[in-house]
Order: C-alpha cells, then structure tokens, then sequence
C-alpha cells in the first residue's frame, strides 16, 4: 500500500487490539465507525487559498492561473491541473522535492474525482476559442500526515477553487484577438463557475471487508484491508470510485458505503460553503 505511512509498523498486539476495537463498534482514538474526525478549514488572506485541519492530519490548497493556448482537440475549453507535494515534515520517510508514489497517487485520485465530475466549468476559462484559455494550477501541500489524505487534500482542493479569482480580460484590436489582462485594481477578478463540489469519503476496510470505518487514521490504515473512496456530491450524484485492495468487498457493503458517503459529503459541502462565504 503506497499510501502506507513508514513511521508506523503495527506490532501483532497492536494489530488484534485495532481490530477488536472495531469488532465492538470503538475505534482507538474514541470515534464512531462513520464519525470523521473535527474538520477545520481556515483561508488565507490571498483568493484561492486555504488550509484544511482533518483531526491532526494538515494539507494547504493554494490555486493560480495563467493564459495559454489550449489543447487542439478542446480549442474552447480551459485546462485545470493538480500538483501535489509532501512538506519534508509531514514524514521522515518522504524525500523532499521528489515527488514520491504516494504523492503522484493522492494528486490523480483527487484530479480525477474532480475532473469526471465535470465540477468546474471548463468553458467559462475560454477567452479566444483556439488561442487563448485559462489554465488553472491546483497546489497540494500535505504539512502533516495522520491518515486520509485523500479527504483532507479533496477538501482543501475544493475550498481553495471556491475563494479563487482570476483577473478579467477583454478581447480586441484590429483582428479582435488581442487580450487584455485586467488588474484586481481597475476590474473585479472574477471567480470560477464551479457547478457542484465533488466530496472524497474513504473507507477503510477489515476483516474480511465485512468492517469498515470512514476516514481512517495512519494506525488504521497501516492494518486495514483495503480503502474505497467514494466521490460523491451533495445531490447523491457519484461522481467516482475508486478501489485499492479489499477486493472481497460485497456490492451491499459498496451501496451501505455510498449511502453514508452522500450524508457525509452533505454536511462537508455545506461546511465548505458557509466557511467560503464567510472568508
């Protein structure tokens, strides 16, 4: 499991008493089996960016933009990207400034909960169809790693699109093709059309996948049986799921997951939002 965390190697004692704690509804650190842990999103003074506290697990959003040409076989369409990157103090064991496995896996389940639930609206960041689009740069920052990265870096991701603003640009000169980049100073930035906010629930599995616990800590993942992380937005919509181990999960286990996750992604997006506005 590339997501394991290198600190931690369960002894079999820590192992059994995990485990058994689960067989009667406890978790170690006290939670419920579907209790996420306090979730804190804080903004920075700047649009576009945000921090997101996950129990003790921390990660930094921050979203930029510039103009380039657009792909050839999507001439009106903007681009949007993740990047992710451990701090070297988030863990020992990851090498700063390389991107490790575990980063460039937690970017592409995070790019692709977003990017196949068409969240934010690509067109609107279209400014000469062919020449000119935006292209909008996500950045990751995992500042401590405590478990579930997935749902912290998702919801930092989501928070920092939400405050982002991008400068206003007209189009003209003598061929109508000139761009004009606008300062915050002489027009309002405008912020980006985000349709619907894409939520990660992930599930840890044990046993024989019959035992599963939502968000789990790095002890939990270091002895669970596989992860499943459900995107799924406020409208029940699934937007993607995706699977790592745990391969004997039953589809009524699966279903339980995306019910609890819907629920789950209700109360995280009007948390989002209500924080948004209040920045």
């Amino acid at each position: 499991n590339e997501m394991m965390d290198p600190r931690w190697r369960p002894t079999v004692n820590e192992r059994e008493f995990i485990e058994q704690a689960l067989q009667s509804d406890l978790r170690v650190d006290g939670r419920r089996p579907f209790d996420f842990r306090k979730l804190k999103i804080a903004f920075g003074r700047e649009d576009g960016s945000a921090e997101v506290e996950l129990g003790e697990t921390r990660v930094m959003g921050y979203v930029t933009a510039q103009l380039v040409q657009p792909y050839k076989d999507r001439p009106n369409e903007g681009t949007l990207a993740i990047f992710t990157e451990f701090s070297p103090m988030a863990d020992p064991a990851f090498e700063p400034g390389r991107p490790g496995e575990a980063a460039i896996e937690l970017g592409r389940v995070i790019d692709r909960g977003l990017r196949e639930s068409r969240a934010v609206d690509m067109e609107s960041l279209c400014v000469v169809a062919g020449k000119h689009v935006w292209s909008v740069r996500v950045d990751l920052h995992v500042l401590d790693n405590e478990g579930n990265l997935i749902d912290a870096a998702n919801i930092a991701a989501l928070a920092a699109l939400s405050t982002f603003r991008r400068p206003e640009c007209t189009v003209g000169g003598d061929d109508g093709q000139q761009v004009t980049v606008h300062d915050s100073e002489v027009r309002d930035p405008l912020p980006l059309t985000i349709h619907h906010l894409p939520i990660a629930v992930t599930f840890a599995y044990f046993g024989d996948g019959n035992i599963m616990v939502i968000d789990p800590t790095y002890k939990e993942e270091a002895v669970m049986g596989g992860r499943m992380t459900a995107t799924i937005n406020s409208n029940g919509d699934v937007c993607a799921i995706q699977k790592a181990g745990g391969e004997g999960v039953m589809s009524s286990v699966i279903m339980q997951c995306l019910r609890i996750a819907s629920v789950k992604a209700a109360d995280i997006t009007s948390k989002i939002k209500r924080e948004a506005c209040g920045h």
